[in-house]
């Protein structure tokens, strides 16, 4: 059992687990037992904090099924080892060193200089503040529309999936009867961001914030990791903003009937979702190519490492960019903020992004050959092959967004979006080395030689 075999296992594990609990007759509002391919979608689309959904979480689970989604979300937000770990923290066990290096991998490697036990009440303190605050404004606003049970659990869910990136919401239009709520657009949006940030980010901005209130003269010195995430977050939440403005701007099904402030939140709302949050205020499936277009990419792109989205990550695309950038220059080093990024970390980058992307081609393949085959007719009528990339990306990503065609798909094909959101939520080199193994350290050193590329 290597590392990444136990985090692969301990994922399927509790998809598993949250399968046979929402299989159960108490888990659905009728009372009767659940449809398998539903309760498996649904459960590894929450463990894996996707959002995506082949029935309406709201109208057909009850209380205790939609109980049993919010912590499979708060699960998989956290991650299978951070989750096991504080459990055991809780009841006094003590864990070993291969247990703590599996808790790091799994965050990969973020926190070198702090201990396992400290990350891990850091982690769950972190998220136990973030989500209670959300729940505090959400039910603001909640309160003076529904009675006081409903409203609380609203805020709580929806807080709890806001965070995690989850992005499953209790609303038959998810939240786009509420688009013009600035309390729903900016709690929902702040928690979708600092969520998707990563932790290890997240504690530097509190160092950082102490080091200022007690007015300390040494000098804060901010990791790599922040500058990049932070920037490149940043860079695209903006741009985002700006083109779904432009390209949606006069889309009659989307933004065109708003007024000016509705435009604006309605725009930025989008592009912060689309970091593999997956809530909407806006109908996805009738926005223009271009804006499909744009959300694939920032879909693709995702969160943060160590965050709670999915992705190819922020830092990935940022060290490819400027790996182009050096070698338009002439420069045989990457360079990010005056420090040089180590060759292995640059072949990491590339081998995520290769693997990214063959898988969802892949994907996106057999669906659509799976669903031409079997009626050709509606395949053609109820969608097309755009639609089945944006679904096979929002899976990947483990954004959940949709056009709306994930409850009319075959369940082949639904299975099919099942294993992309696993793969995911792991990580596609972590997945491929619990599959294969340890690496081999190589003994054999071979000739170097030049070959054409480009």
């Amino acid at each position: 059992m290597t590392i990444a075999r136990t985090i692969c296992l301990g994922f399927v594990a509790v998809i598993t687990v949250g399968t046979l609990l929402l299989i159960l007759p108490f888990s659905t509002v009728d009372g009767h037992w659940n449809n398998p391919i539903i309760a498996l979608f649904t459960s590894t689309s929450a463990v894996c904090v996707t959002g995506l959904t082949v029935v309406d979480t709201g109208t057909y689970f009850s209380f205790w099924g939609q109980l049993i989604i919010t912590l499979l979300i708060q699960v998989g937000g956290l991650g299978y080892m951070t989750t096991t770990t504080f459990l055991m923290l809780l009841i006094g066990r003590r864990f070993d060193l291969r247990q703590k290096l599996a808790i790091q991998d799994s965050f990969d490697r973020p926190f070198r200089q702090v201990s396992s036990r400290m990350m891990i009440s850091s982690i769950i303190s972190m998220t136990l503040l973030f989500e209670i605050t959300g729940v505090i404004f959400l039910f603001i606003f909640f309160k003076d529309r529904y009675e006081l049970p409903y409203s609380l659990w609203l805020s709580i869910f929806h807080s709890v999936s806001a965070w995690n990136n989850a992005g499953f919401g209790l609303f038959k239009d998810n939240l786009m009867s509420v688009q013009g709520s600035l309390i729903i657009n900016f709690t929902i949006t702040i928690l979708i961001i600092f969520g998707g940030l990563g932790y290890q980010a997240i504690l530097e901005i509190y160092m950082w914030i102490i080091h200022k209130i007690k007015n300390k003269q040494e000098r804060v010195v901010l990791s790599l990791n922040f500058k990049v995430v932070t920037s490149t977050t940043l860079f695209l939440l903006i741009f985002g903003t700006v083109i779904f403005l432009l390209v949606e701007y006069n889309n009659p099904e989307t933004l065109a009937s708003m007024s000016l402030k509705d435009k604006l939140l309605g725009a930025w709302f989008q592009s912060v979702t689309t970091r593999t949050a997956g809530f909407n205020t806006i109908d996805n499936g009738k926005m223009t190519i271009a804006g499909l277009l744009l959300t694939m990419g920032l879909m693709f792109i995702g969160a943060s490492p160590s965050g709670t989205g999915g992705g190819i990550k922020t830092t990935t695309v940022r060290i490819l960019s400027n790996c182009t950038r050096s070698v338009l220059r002439g420069n045989d080093q990457v360079i990010l903020y005056q420090r040089e990024v180590p060759v292995p970390l640059i072949l990491k980058a590339v081998s995520v992004v290769f693997g990214s992307t063959i898988l969802v081609i892949s994907i996106s393949f057999f669906i659509s050959f799976i669903e031409v085959s079997i009626n050709p007719d509606v395949f053609e009528v109820s969608f097309n092959s755009l639609q089945v990339l944006f679904e096979v990306i929002s899976a990947f990503g483990t954004v959940g967004l949709s056009t709306g065609i994930t409850a009319s798909l075959s369940p082949i094909s639904q299975i099919l979006l099942v294993l992309t959101m696993y793969t995911g939520r792991v990580g596609v080199l972590l997945l491929m080395a619990a599959i294969v193994g340890d690496a081999r350290p190589r003994v054999v050193q071979y000739p170097e030689e030049s070959l054409l590329v480009g």
